[in-house]
Formats: C-alpha cells, sequence, structure tokens
C-alpha cells in the first residue's frame, strides 16, 4: 500500500515538473527574438548616432568658444581676467546645455518616458521648493555679482573671512585659492562684502626706524638718490615713491615713511626691494638704523 502512495506522488511530481517545463519551453520558444535583436541593434544605433553627435557638437562649440574669445584677447581695451570668467562660464552653460539634451535623446530612445519625467520632477521640486532657497538665494546672487563685475578669474580678493586668488565664478559658488594653497568653494549667498585688490593701484608702504638725532637732511638725500636709481628699472610704479618724512610710530620710536604706488599685485615686490635698498644704502653712508626695523605691509 505505502509503494502504492510513494509512487503516486512520484507521478504527480513528475507531471508538475513536465507541465512547468512545458510551460516554460512554450513561453521560450514563443519570444520573437528577431524582433527582440532588431529593436536592440536599432536602439543601440541611436545611441551611438547621438553619442557622435553630441562629441561633434561639443568639439565644434569648445572651438568656437575658445575661437571668439581669441579674438576678444587681441583687444587691449579688455580685460584678460574677465575675458577668463566669461570663457569659463560660456562653457560650463555650453556644456551643460548640451550634456541635457544628450541625456534626453539617449532616455528617449532605450524607451524611458522623460516626459513623464520631468512632470514629476517638477512635482518634486515644488515639495523641495523651501529647502531650496539657498540654491536660488545662490544663482541669484552670483547672477549680480558677474552682471555687476564685481570679481573676475585671477583677481585677488577678500570675500569676507577668505582671501586668495579667484580660481572660478559661476552661478553657484564662487572659488578662491587662498595664499597658503587652501581651495575654497564660497556659496554666492555668502558673499556679502567683496574686496577686489585687482583693480585699483596698490599701495606699498614702508618704514624705517630711526634715531632720534639722525641727520633727516641726509636721509632725505640717500632716499631720493634710492629712488633715482631704482624707479626707471620697475615700470609697474604707477606713481614715484613719495617720502612722507618722519614720523611718530608710538611708544616713543621714529621712522621715516615712504609710500610706492603700483600695479596690483606688485606691491609686496616693490616694497621689499625698495626696503632693502634702503637700508643698505643707509648703513653704507653712517645712519645708524635700531636693531628692530619695521616694514608694514599694505
Amino acid at each position: 500500500m505505502e509503494n502504492q502512495l510513494d509512487s503516486s506522488v512520484t507521478t504527480e511530481v513528475v507531471n508538475s515538473v513536465a507541465e512547468q517545463t512545458s510551460f516554460f519551453m512554450k513561453f521560450w520558444h514563443d519570444i520573437n527574438w528577431n524582433s527582440i535583436l532588431a529593436t536592440g541593434i536599432a536602439k543601440a544605433i541611436q545611441i551611438i548616432f547621438f553619442l557622435i553627435v553630441f562629441l561633434i557638437l561639443k568639439k565644434i562649440g569648445n572651438l568656437f568658444i575658445n575661437k571668439t574669445f581669441q579674438n576678444y584677447r587681441k583687444k587691449k581695451d579688455i580685460s584678460l581676467n574677465r575675458l577668463a570668467t566669461l570663457d569659463r562660464l560660456t562653457h560650463n552653460l555650453f556644456n551643460s546645455v548640451i550634456g541635457f539634451f544628450l541625456a534626453y535623446a539617449l532616455l528617449s530612445a532605450v524607451g524611458i518616458p522623460v516626459g513623464t519625467l520631468l512632470a514629476g520632477a517638477g512635482v518634486i521640486g515644488l515639495a523641495l521648493s523651501l529647502g531650496a532657497q539657498g540654491f536660488v538665494s545662490d544663482i541669484v546672487n552670483g547672477f549680480f555679482i558677474l552682471l555687476e563685475k564685481q570679481v573676475d578669474v585671477g583677481d585677488v580678493v577678500t570675500l569676507d573671512e577668505v582671501s586668495g586668488t579667484v580660481v572660478d565664478v559661476n552661478l553657484k559658488t564662487t572659488t578662491v585659492k587662498s595664499f597658503d594653497g587652501t581651495l575654497n568653494f564660497v556659496p554666492n549667498r555668502y558673499i556679502t562684502i567683496v574686496s577686489n585688490k585687482s583693480r585699483e593701484d596698490m599701495r606699498a608702504q614702508i618704514d624705517i626706524r630711526l634715531l632720534p638725532d639722525v641727520d633727516i637732511i641726509k636721509v632725505n638725500t640717500i632716499i631720493d638718490q634710492v629712488n633715482q636709481r631704482l624707479v626707471p628699472l620697475h615700470p609697474e610704479i604707477t606713481q614715484e615713491p613719495n617720502n612722507l618724512g618722519l614720523i611718530d610710530i608710538g611708544n616713543g620710536h621714529l621712522a621715516i615713511r615712504i609710500i610706492i604706488f603700483t600695479l596690483n599685485g606688485s606691491q609686496f615686490t616693490i616694497q621689499n626691494i625698495f626696503f632693502q635698498e634702503y637700508v643698505t644704502a643707509l648703513t653704507e653712508q653712517g645712519i645708524e638704523i635700531p636693531s628692530t626695523i619695521l616694514n608694514y605691509p599694505s
């Protein structure tokens, strides 16, 4: 009796497996592999075509942008820093736009309903609008920074507590490289005060401590001689050295102060060169200089 039951169960299992296998084989044979293969090849060709068109358009567009800005750089009345800023911004906008259209084309080619995705993105964007206020503030503030030409690539600036050279300016962030090499990404919404040190002539201030009984006439003569010798060698000087004479720098100390205006970026070099030459010339002429020499940077 038990053998008969086991045989019956085994037969049912075998029949069930056979039915499932038969169903799968029928489903497998019913698939139109030719149609699937043709569709896959067609979509692959479309994707390859879109990628080739994208690369060609990107190449042509970037060449056109580069050529345009090269022509502008030949004009002497246009700031090179401003051109560098607009060059970066134009490349970024062009690559973003063409990248968006490539993504749209690729998604459409593989059958993804882009319109539905965009509609869904609109609903999500509406839901997140309150949380995106900072992003909007970045864009608006960045637009006015660019429109008003507040900073350009290569400018030396101070943005609130960040100081350095501007590396990149776009609608979202302004990138500033500090003098120690730190790269600062500053969201535009946090930029409230822009101190641009690359737009006007900069001041080099030199203070040289002297003793109270110094022969000030002799000191002024030596300084004038140094100025006459060095100024012609430095075309970056925009205003000749102005000797303000002997001044009180506090704590009973006296110093002679010289002010020199230079092209932006050259003030520290000029300050160091002239300071060393003044001290050397005064010392050679027997002018005693206290051991503590103050040299105040601009």
